[in-house]
């Protein structure tokens, strides 16, 4: 191959990696925000339009650096190697130790976002001293390298770098291959543009950024560990990252002798072990006072509602659904979850499925009698669907003649148009409600919906036998609302308009 095509291939071979590096660091900022904030719309929008519109200012930015091309490139790729490698790291220890997000994700977008844009005028240059060719030609050849690119990049994130690295260790992989790129195609194909101090001083720099990363990398898990434990109070005793959200299991002990076991998803409180039998009394009971030959749970793969749906010897079937099958795993062998469920999943009446709980609504095999939805808050993109009228719908759909569901609705203390929100969501659902609440010291005054088809009405709150925390007094008690809890004309929430999310972010952040 002549030299010029040689060196015209290797161009365009680095405009794919370039490509590949800068939309990794994009998707990682996005998923690492929507691991700590939640919300992945509005991190997305926030990521990418600060990203494109950085692209463009560092674009012009780069125009007078042209007659220094190849040098130029060589610098902006180790600045991009470094700020798009450690971004995840800085940012995550930005929202550990300073409980700073939002405004280091626009920082770090916009140095980045300039950084790749600069790489577009300087490539163009390179690609004109190697072969003149008309404008229209070059950019075309350029794009087309720059598209294949990201779409490598888009595919790698998720499907290797992700699963195999995760999110640190990743962003400093592709750091070091910006690294390594941008430097191999100045020194092999245009070291004549350079003089002999700059191309030692780009090879001395390179080494130690490529060395600095690699260090990173060795320290990333002593990093993350020291991190993840700045965000909880208590000592973390088993993590993972899961492809569906983080797991955190935190235990203290008091002076008095108890332990206090901890479950966060993606740093959100699930239970407390000290109080958590309130919470799972209040949710389950009431709703199987009434048929529970057949019981669904949509959610609760800790096991804990499971542990009181099977005290009653009169259950015949419980089919339990939940996402993540890392999470049934733990509550099944890890010895802290076992103590609190009881083995429940051992227990030959129950079933679990692992899937999405509104894909499996829509083609669910029967009807039951008794649901019970215990999911995450709706502080996700991702989970705002489970909370939509067409979610409600498709659940009230299996519901056996005379049953009736239960729905874990957030606090109407703290979040009253959330509730209220939700209350009127499972109505325009085709059910009947009837609200209630009671006081879990972990979470504070905490509420559900007992919800059943119009006709016939709501039975009454009533035990079904006497319970630590629940008594006919208490659920009486439990109906009644301040009157400043009470949202007026709350809106319902839909897969196509979403309210719960935006009152989500505004009453708890």
């Amino acid at each position: 191959m002549p030299p010029h095509r040689l060196a015209r291939a290797a161009l365009l071979a680095t405009v794919f990696v370039c490509a590949a590096c800068g939309l990794v660091y994009e998707l990682s900022l996005v998923t690492l925000g929507s691991y700590l904030i939640g919300d992945t719309a509005a991190q997305a929008s926030i990521t990418l339009s600060v990203m494109v519109c950085s692209m463009g200012v560092g674009a012009l930015v780069a125009k007078p650096l042209r007659p220094h091309a190849a040098a130029a490139f060589v610098a902006v790729e180790l600045a991009l190697a470094v700020v798009g490698g450690l971004s995840v790291a800085a940012l995550y220890a930005s929202y550990a130790w300073l409980n700073i997000y939002t405004a280091a994700l626009v920082l770090a977008a916009a140095v980045i976002g300039m950084l790749v844009g600069a790489e577009i005028p300087l490539l163009m240059e390179l690609l004109q001293q190697v072969r003149k060719q008309a404008a229209s030609s070059a950019v075309a050849d350029l794009f087309a390298a720059d598209y294949v690119g990201a779409l490598l990049g888009g595919l790698a994130f998720p499907f290797l770098l992700l699963p195999v690295f995760g999110q640190i260790r990743g962003s400093l992989v592709v750091g070091v291959v910006n690294a390594v790129a941008g430097l191999a195609l100045a020194f092999f194909f245009f070291r004549d543009r350079m003089t002999r101090t700059v191309r030692h001083l780009l090879v001395a720099t390179t080494t130690v950024v490529a060395c600095g990363l690699s260090g990173a990398y060795v320290l990333a898990d002593r990093f993350e560990a020291t991190a993840q434990q700045a965000l909880f109070a208590h000592p973390i005793v088993w993590q993972s990252r899961t492809p569906y959200q983080q797991i955190v299991l935190t235990e203290s002990f008091s002076p008095f002798g108890t332990t206090d076991t901890r479950l966060f998803l993606n740093g959100g409180l699930q239970f407390s072990s000290v109080d958590e039998y309130r919470y799972h009394e209040a949710l389950v009971h009431p709703v199987l006072a009434g048929s529970r030959g057949s019981v669904l749970v949509l959610g609760g793969g800790d096991g804990l509602a499971l542990r009181e749906i099977l005290r009653y010897p009169d259950v015949e079937r419980v089919t339990l659904v939940e996402l993540d099958p890392a999470m049934i795993e733990l509550a099944r062998t890890h010895e802290r979850l076992t103590g609190l469920n009881r083995h429940a999943f051992d227990d030959p009446r129950v079933q679990v499925v692992t899937a999405d709980a509104f894909s499996w609504l829509r083609g669910a095999p029967g009807l039951f009698d008794a649901v019970i939805v215990d999911l995450p808050d709706p502080d996700q993109t991702s989970v705002a669907k489970l909370y939509s009228q067409e979610f409600y719908a498709m659940a009230a759909n299996v519901l056996a003649p005379g049953a009736r569901m239960v729905v874990q609705a957030g606090s109407p203390f703290f979040a009253p148009r959330s509730f209220w929100t939700i209350d009127a969501t499972v109505r325009a659902g085709g059910l009947q409600t009837t609200p209630y609440h009671v006081d879990v010291p972990s979470f504070g005054d905490w509420g559900f919906l007992l919800a059943a088809p119009a006709r016939p009405p709501v039975p009454a709150l009533r035990p079904p036998h006497p319970l630590r925390s629940l008594d006919a007094r208490t659920l009486d008690a439990a109906t009644v609302f301040a009157p400043d809890r009470r949202a007026a004309d709350p809106p319902v929430s839909t897969m196509m308009h979403p309210v719960i999310l935006n009152l989500q972010r505004q009453e708890w952040h």
